[in-house]
């Protein structure tokens, strides 16, 4: 149980939030019928309390020209190169994402390219780290769910 305990104007706050993070607090203050200093000093002990991490900012890949997503299943020669190899994948720009797991990967990882040729290019430089014994990868047909606020409200139920 988190130490923070939040009440239904948080939850309404962080709804707003996730919905848009650039939303202004004097929107929200209009919204929830509360001062926007009210939303200031909730939003500050939220952050405070580790609630609440920096926020983030969508971009339409599709229009950058980098609409390609896969999954790449990494396998290695021994699972003590995994900080060592997590390295290396870090210096690759389009790997987005990057799990250490249990099961048939050692390591699980999202990449976003331009195309098929270009998603070639970033698979076969994680497959030339040293300790990545081979690959594998799913190719990601469309994004069918990407829903935080789902996610938020059954936590706020089991928190209450």
């Amino acid at each position: 149980m988190p130490k923070f305990k939040l009440d239904d104007t948080d939850h309404q706050i962080l709804d707003m939030l996730i919905e848009n993070t650039r939303t202004p607090f004097t929107d929200i203050a209009k919204k929830l019928d509360i001062s926007a200093g009210t939303v200031h000093v909730r939003v500050k002990k939220m952050e405070e309390a580790g609630i609440i991490i920096g926020s983030s900012l969508r971009l339409d890949y599709e229009k950058l020209g980098y609409s390609f997503i896969a999954y790449v299943g990494v396998f290695l020669q021994k699972t003590s190169q995994t900080q060592f190899v997590l390295e290396r994948i870090s210096d690759i720009p389009f790997v987005t994402v990057a799990h250490v797991t249990t099961g048939k990967f050692n390591i699980f990882c999202k990449i976003r390219a331009r195309d098929t040729s270009h998603a070639k290019e970033i698979i076969y430089n994680i497959d030339d780290i040293e300790g990545v014994t081979r690959t594998e990868t799913m190719i990601s047909l469309e994004e069918s769910l990407n829903d935080k606020k789902r996610l938020m409200h059954s936590i706020f139920q089991n928190i209450k």
